[in-house]
C-alpha cells in the first residue's frame, strides 16, 4: 500500500499513513511535545481527518524526541498568557474550555477504530489525557506519567479525572492526581496506566507493528466492539448483553466474517475490505 504524508497545517504536528496506520507524531521536542496554540488545533483536527478516513484503520499517536506531550505549556500561563483570553468572561472562558476538551479528548474516545499511544518519555498533564483517551498505551522503559496539575495549582482537564479513575481505580487516581508524583513505566504498567513496556529503541517498531495488525483486522468488528467495551462502563449487565447481541448478529452478516470463516478452513491469513 502507498504511503502518504497529510499536511497538518504546522512543523509541530506530522502525520503519515503508512500501511493502513495514521502516525501522528507531536513534534515540538524543545518543549517535550506540549500543547501550544498551532499543535493543539492540527491534533484536533488531525483527529477528526483520520477518525472518518476509511482508508485508514488505526490511529498511532506518539512524541518526537524523548517525550510524548508535557501538557499545557506553563510558560504560556504565565507572562506570556493571551491578553484576549484574559479578557473572556469566565463562562466564555468555559465554553471555549469545553469545545476544546470535546475535540480533543472527547473526539479521541469517540474514534471508532483502534488507537494506541507510544510514550517515549513524559506524558504529563493533557499529555497524559490524551494518552489515556487512546485505546492502548505502549511505553518505553525511560517513559514517565504524571497528572501534574497539583504541580502548577490546577484541577485539571481533557477528562484526566474521569479517564484515570477508570484505568487504575479510585484509590490510585486519587493518589496520583493529590501528589502528582512521577510514575515510572513498570509501575504505570503494574497498576494499569499502560499496557506494555518495551525497550526504547523499540518502542516505535512496536507499536506500529501493534497498529498494524489492528489496521489489518475486521473494521466493523472493531468499531462493534469498541462499541461494547463502553458500553460496559455505562450499563447494567443486562443491557450491555443485549446490545451486544445486536451487534453480533450485524458482524455474523458481513463480508469480512464470511473471508475470516474461509480464512480459516483454508488455513491462510484473513484479507478484510471492511464490509
Amino acid at each position: 500500500m502507498t504511503n502518504r504524508n497529510i499536511d497538518t497545517g504546522t512543523d509541530e504536528l506530522l502525520c503519515e499513513v503508512r500501511d493502513r496506520v495514521a502516525i501522528i507524531t507531536l513534534n515540538r521536542p524543545e518543549a517535550r511535545n506540549a500543547l501550544s496554540d498551532r499543535l493543539t488545533p492540527a491534533l484536533r483536527n488531525m483527529i477528526r481527518v483520520c477518525g472518518e478516513d476509511s482508508s485508514i484503520g488505526a490511529l498511532l499517536i506518539t512524541g518526537a524526541g524523548s517525550a510524548f506531550c508535557a501538557g499545557g505549556d506553563v510558560k504560556g500561563m504565565g507572562a506570556n498568557r493571551s491578553v484576549a483570553k484574559q479578557a473572556m468572561p469566565f463562562d466564555d472562558k468555559v465554553a471555549d474550555l469545553q469545545e476544546r476538551q470535546r475535540l480533543l479528548t472527547g473526539a479521541l474516545v469517540s474514534v471508532r477504530k483502534p488507537t494506541i499511544a507510544a510514550l517515549p518519555g513524559a506524558a504529563a498533564g493533557a499529555g497524559l489525557a490524551i494518552a489515556m483517551a487512546c485505546d492502548i498505551r505502549i511505553a518505553a522503559e525511560s517513559a514517565f506519567v504524571t497528572t501534574g496539575y497539583l504541580r502548577v495549582g490546577l484541577s485539571g482537564d481533557y477528562g484526566i479525572a474521569w479517564l484515570l479513575t477508570r484505568l487504575v481505580g479510585t484509590a490510585r487516581a486519587r493518589e496520583l492526581m493529590f501528589t502528582g508524583d512521577k510514575v515510572d513505566a513498570r509501575r504505570a504498567e503494574t497498576i494499569g496506566l499502560v499496557n506494555r513496556v518495551v525497550p526504547d529503541a523499540k518502542l516505535q517498531a512496536e507499536a506500529f507493528a501493534l497498529a498494524k495488525a489492528m489496521a489489518e483486522g475486521p473494521s466493523i468488528a472493531l468499531r462493534y466492539m469498541k462499541d461494547n467495551l463502553d458500553e460496559a462502563l455505562a450499563f447494567d449487565f443486562a443491557t450491555a448483553r443485549d446490545h451486544e447481541a445486536v451487534r453480533l448478529i450485524r458482524t455474523a452478516a458481513t463480508a469480512d466474517h464470511r473471508e475470516a470463516v474461509q480464512a480459516f478452513i483454508e488455513k491462510r491469513k484473513p484479507v478484510f475490505k471492511g464490509n
